[in-house]
C-alpha cells in the first residue's frame, strides 16, 4: 500500500508544472546565452511530501520553498520527526549545445536519492556536506523536466554522528535544509572541488607558502576537466582584486588538454603589501579565475579568500607573526522550530552576535556548517575550528568509512577560508581506534600538506596537532593547568557546563550519579531570574580565570553561545550565553567585557549593569566593563568610582568585573560609567521595573538587512515595558503575534507565545521580500503594538 501511494504521488508531482525562480531574462533557465558559467538559484518552487511513518494517514502535497524543515516543531523538541519524504521540481530544458548541467546540494539531513527524469541518479548518505549531481545525461532536452529527491531521516548506525536520535546530544532535522543551485558550464569546465574526489586538487585551491606584511607568494591550482570531443588548448587566469580594487593578474602557461581527459593548472602567485587577514582586520580578496582558450574565457569562477599566516608552538598560537590568545565559543546550528532550515543571512546574523560578543573564535560543534556561516566568519573576523560529524559513538566498518570520506569532504569544501584554522578530524567523546586517529590525519595532511595544516582531537593523541579535551575530562581544582606534555599545545574546547552540572558522570549524559543542585548549575534559562544568571555567568568567570593558568593553553571556547534542542532530553540544554532565540543572558556581557577597546572591529568600550534593581535584587552589584574605571550612581548619587579589584576568580582575567555594595534597596536608577584615561568613555542604565503597561515591536537584523530575493527568518520580540520603558523581567504575559499587511511572509512559532523574562519571540519567514510587511501584536490590558518591517 505504502508502495502504490507513493507511486501516485510521484505521478502527481510530475505532473504539476511550478517555473523557475523570479530572475532576468539574460539568467532564466535554459536561456539562449554564451555566459561561461552560470550559477542559478535552485530554492523555489518544489512540491514536498511527507510520509505518515504509521501509513495510516495520506498527508498532503505541499508547495516549499528551501531551505526546509520537514516539520516545524515545537520549542522543545522531545520528540522529533523521523522517516522519510519526498522533493520534486519540474523546470524547462531549453539546452543550448555543448553544456553541462549540475545540480548543487550544499546540505540533506542524511540520506538523498536524487532521481531526474525518473532514473536514480545520486544516493549521498551524510548530512552536514555538500554533494554535486552531473544532470547532463539525464535532461530531455526542448521539454519539461522533473527532479525529485527522497529524503531518509532515520536512525543510521553507518551515517555519522551514527548515534540514535534518543541518545544524540543535538537533533537531526530532516530535509532539504541548505541551498541548492543550478550550475551551468561549458564542457570545458572548472571542476566542483568534493565531486571531483582529486587529492590536493579539484575545483580552486589557494595556498600562500610565505606571507609577511612585505610580500605573500602562493600559487593558485585549478582543475579543469574536458568534456569536448575534441582537445584543447587551455591557460587559466587569476586575477586576485583587494578590497580597495587593487587587481593582480597571474597566468598558467597553456597545456593541451585531451578529450574526456582533466588538468590541474597552477599559477604562481606573489602579492606586494598584501592586506593581511585577521580577527581585528578581517581583509579580504577576490579571487576570479578563468579557462582560456585564445583569448576567450570559457569558464570563469569567483571567490573570496584572504592572505594570513598561522603557526603553532608548543604553547602558543601565532596569526601573522604576532602571539593570539584564542577566546571563543562553541555554536549549534539550529534554530527554534525550522531547526537546520535557516537562510544564509541568519548563519550570518549567528557569527555576527558571536563577534559582538567579544569572541575572536568559533568550534562548529559538532559537525560542518553551512558555507553561509564559514563566510560571515571570513567577513566579519572569527577564526573557526572545522569539525566532522560526531558525538560519542564510533564502529569499524562503513561507520568508520563515512567518518574519513567526511574528512576528504570538509576539507573539499572548506579549505580557502582564511577563517578556518583548526581541522576536527575527530569524533567528539567518541572511543575512536588507533588505525583510524592516523588515517584520518593521514587524509588530512594529504590533502593539505602544508605545513601550515593543523588537526585536531579530544584524545591526546601525537597523530594530532592540537589536543582538544572539555575541561570536565580533567578533575578539580586544576583541571588542565598543570598539563605539561612537552611541545604539546591544548586548546580547552568546552568548559562552563558540565563541570558545574554533574561532575562525576563521566560521558553517560543520561545517568548523572552527583548532579549538581540547581542553583549551581550553568544550564539557566532567562526565565531564571536575577540570582541563575549571576550564577551562570560567575561559572563562566571562574572558568575563563582557571583556563588562563595554564602554560601549554593556547586557547578556549565555552559551552555555549545559544541554548539548543538534544534527541535525548525533554527540556532545552540552557547553558548558552545567549538564549536559543538569540537573546542574551549575563554571562553575553560578561564575555563582551573581555574583549580590549580600540583594537579593531567589534571592540568598543562597554560597561554593564548585571542587575534588575528591584527588591529581590542582590545588594552587591556586578558590573562588566573593559574601562579602566567604573562609577556606579543611584538616582543621581555617586555610590562609588573604583578600579577593578581581582579576587581568586578573577586574577588571570583581562577585565576583572566591578562589584559595588548598596546597604538597601531603594527604588529608582542605577547608572554605571566606565572611564579610559580620565574619559568618559561607555554608560549604561538600569531602572527599578513597574507594572507593563505597553509592548514594543522590534526585529533582529544583526548587521544583515532580510534577503530580498531568496527566503529569510528572522526573529521578532515583542518586548513588555513599563510607562517608562523599562523592560518588566518577570512579565509573561501571551503575546499574540498577526501579519496584517504584507505578501510572501509567515509567522513560524507559538502563537499566542508566553513572554519569557518580559520578551515574547516568534520567527518570521518571507520569500521574495519585495514589500513592507506589517506585524501586530496583542496583549491583554495593554495597548496593541505595530511594527512595519521596510
Amino acid at each position: 500500500m505504502k508502495q502504490q501511494l507513493k507511486a501516485i504521488i510521484l505521478v502527481c508531482l510530475s505532473l504539476t508544472f511550478f517555473g523557475c525562480e523570479s530572475l532576468p531574462p539574460s539568467k532564466k533557465v535554459g536561456a539562449q546565452q554564451k555566459l561561461p558559467r552560470q550559477v542559478i538559484n535552485f530554492n523555489n518552487n518544489w512540491k514536498f511530501y511527507r510520509e505518515d511513518p504509521s501509513g495510516l494517514t495520506e498527508r498532503p502535497v505541499e508547495e516549499v520553498v528551501l531551505p526546509h524543515s520537514v516539520k516545524i516543531e515545537p520549542l522543545v523538541v522531545n520528540d522529533q520527526w523521523q522517516g522519510k519524504s519526498l522533493y520534486s521540481k519540474d523546470f524547462p530544458v531549453e539546452k543550448v549545445k555543448n553544456e553541462k548541467w549540475f545540480f548543487h546540494f550544499e546540505g540533506i539531513m542524511q540520506e538523498a536519492r536524487v532521481s531526474i527524469n525518473d532514473s536514480l541518479v545520486k544516493t549521498h548518505k551524510g548530512g552536514y556536506l555538500p554533494f554535486t549531481v552531473d544532470a547532463t545525461p539525464f535532461l530531455k532536452n526542448n521539454s519539461q523536466n522533473i527532479i525529485q529527491v527522497e529524503v531518509i531521516n532515520v536512525d543510521d548506525a553507518t551515517i555519522p554522528p551514527g548515534k540514535p536520535l534518543a541518545d544524540l546530544d543535538f537533533n537531526l532535522y530532516g530535509g532539504i535544509y541548505r541551498n541548492v543551485q543550478l550550475i551551468k558550464t561549458n564542457l570545458v569546465h572548472i571542476s566542483d572541488p568534493v565531486y571531483a574526489k582529486e587529492v590536493n586538487g579539484g575545483g580552486i585551491l589557494v595556498h600562500f607558502d610565505s606571507v609577511s606584511s612585505e610580500k605573500a607568494s602562493g600559487f593558485v591550482k585549478v582543475h579543469v576537466v574536458n568534456d569536448a570531443e575534441a582537445e584543447k588548448e587551455l591557460k587559466v587566469r587569476a586575477i586576485f582584486t583587494s578590497e580597495e580594487g587593487v587587481k593582480m593578474t597571474f597566468l598558467t602557461p597553456y597545456k593541451k588538454l585531451a578529450s574526456g581527459g582533466d588538468e590541474h593548472f597552477t599559477a604562481e602567485v606573489s602579492v606586494e603589501n598584501p592586506k593581511l587577514w585577521s580577527p581585528s582586520h578581517p581583509n579580504l580578496y577576490e579571487l576570479e579565475v578563468e579557462v582560456l582558450e585564445g583569448e576567450e574565457v570559457i569558464d570563469r569562477q569567483a571567490i573570496t579568500t584572504g592572505i594570513r599566516k598561522i603557526e603553532l608552538t608548543g604553547n602558543a598560537f601565532y596569526l601573522n607573526g604576532q602571539e593570539l590568545f584564542i577566546n571563543g565559543t562553541n555554536r549549534h546550528q539550529e534554530y527554534p522550530y525550522v531547526g537546520y532550515a535557516i537562510s544564509n543571512e541568519a548563519n550570518y546574523r549567528d557569527a555576527y552576535k558571536i563577534k559582538q560578543a567579544g569572541f575572536n573564535f568559533v568550534r562548529l560543534s559538532h559537525y560542518p556548517h553551512a558555507t553561509a556561516f564559514l563566510k560571515a566568519c571570513d567577513e566579519l573576523g572569527l577564526l573557526v575550528m572545522n569539525a566532522i560529524p560526531g558525538w560519542q559513538y564510533f564502529e569499524e566498518g562503513t561507520f568508520a568509512e563515512n567518518a574519513l570520506q567526511n574528512v576528504k569532504d570538509m576539507v573539499c569544501r572548506d579549505r580557502n577560508h582564511p577563517s578556518v584554522i583548526f581541522w576536527e578530524n575527530s569524533l567528539n567523546e567518541s572511543g575512536m581506534t588507533e588505525a583510524f586517529m592516523v588515517e584520518a590525519n593521514e587524509i588530512l595532511k594529504a590533502e593539505l600538506p602544508y605545513d601550515n595544516t593543523f588537526s585536531a582531537g579530544w584524545i591526546d593523541h601525537p597523530a594530532y596537532d592540537l589536543f582538544i579535551p572539555a575541561r570536565q575530562h580533567a578533575q578539580p581544582p586544576n583541571y588542565w593547568n598543570d598539563y605539561n606534555t612537552p611541545n604539546r599545545p591544548i586548546l580547552i574546547a568546552e568548559y562552563g557546563d558540565w563541570e558545574y552540572y554533574a561532575q562525576n558522570a563521566g560521558f553517560n549524559q543520561k545517568a548523572f550519579g552527583d548532579l549538581k543542585e540547581e542553583e549551581r548549575t550553568s544550564r539557566q534559562l532567562r526565565a531564571a531570574g536575577e540570582k541563575m544568571l549571576l550564577q551562570q555567568a560567575l561559572n563562566f568567570q571562574e572558568a575563563t580565570n582557571s583556563n588562563l593558568k595554564g602554560e601549554q593553553t593556547i586557547g578556549m571556547s565555552n559551552w555555549l553561545m545559544f541554548d539548543y534542542n538534544r534527541g535525548y532530553a525533554n527540556d532545552l540544554e540552557a547553558s548558552g550565553i545567549s538564549d536559543i532565540f538569540r537573546i542574551p543572558k549575563f554571562s553575553y556581557y560578561f564575555y563582551k567585557s573581555q574583549k580590549p577597546p580600540y583594537q579593531g572591529n567589534f571592540s568598543e568600550p562597554m560597561v554593564y549593569i548585571a542587575n534588575y534593581w528591584q527588591p529581590n535584587s542582590a545588594p552587591d552589584i556586578t558590573v562588566y566593563s573593559n574601562a579602566e574605571e567604573v562609577a556606579l550612581y543611584l538616582n543621581g548619587e555617586l555610590i562609588e568610582k573604583k578600579k577593578p579589584t581581582r579576587t581568586s576568580f578573577s586574577d588571570e582575567l583581562w577585565y576583572p568585573p566591578y562589584t559595588f555594595s548598596i546597604p538597601e534597596f531603594v527604588p529608582g536608577e542605577l547608572k554605571a560609567v566606565g572611564f579610559i584615561d580620565g574619559k568618559e568613555v561607555a554608560t549604561h542604565l538600569v531602572r527599578t521595573p513597574g507594572e507593563v503597561s505597553k509592548m514594543a515591536l522590534s526585529v533582529d537584523i544583526s548587521g544583515k538587512e532580510i534577503a530580498r530575493e531568496t527566503s529569510d527568518v528572522v526573529f521578532v520580540y515583542a518586548k513588555l515595558l513599563d510607562e517608562n520603558g523599562t523592560l518588566v523581567h518577570n512579565a509573561s504575559l501571551p503575546v499574540t503575534f498577526e501579519i496584517t499587511s504584507g505578501e510572501n511572509a509567515e509567522l513560524i512559532g507559538e502563537n499566542p507565545v508566553k513572554a519569557e523574562a518580559g520578551i515574547a519571540t516568534i520567527l518570521l519567514r518571507t520569500k521574495e521580500f519585495k514589500a513592507p510587511v506589517t506585524i501586530e501584536a496583542r496583549a491583554e490590558g495593554i495597548p496593541v503594538s505595530k511594527i512595519k518591517v521596510e
